[in-house]
C-alpha cells in the first residue's frame, strides 16, 4: 500500500470520528439530554471502533 493511501485512510477516519462525535455530542446536550442520548453514544462508539479496527487492518495488510 502506498504512503498516499495510508494518509487517506487516516484522513478519512479522522473526519468521520469528528463528525460522528460532534454528532453525539449535539444530541446528548441538546434536548435529548444524557441519558436519552446513551443508546446512540453506545452506537458511536461500536461503530468507530470497527472503523479503525478495519482500517488498522487494511494498512497492515501487505
Amino acid at each position: 500500500m502506498k504512503f498516499s493511501e495510508k494518509i487517506t485512510i487516516i484522513i478519512g477516519v479522522t473526519l468521520v470520528s469528528v463528525f460522528v462525535i460532534g454528532l453525539a455530542w449535539s444530541i446528548s446536550t441538546g434536548l435529548a439530554g444524557f441519558w436519552r442520548g446513551l443508546p446512540f453514544w453506545v452506537i458511536v462508539i461500536f461503530s468507530l471502533y470497527l472503523l479503525i479496527v478495519d482500517s488498522i487492518n487494511s494498512i497492515n495488510k501487505n
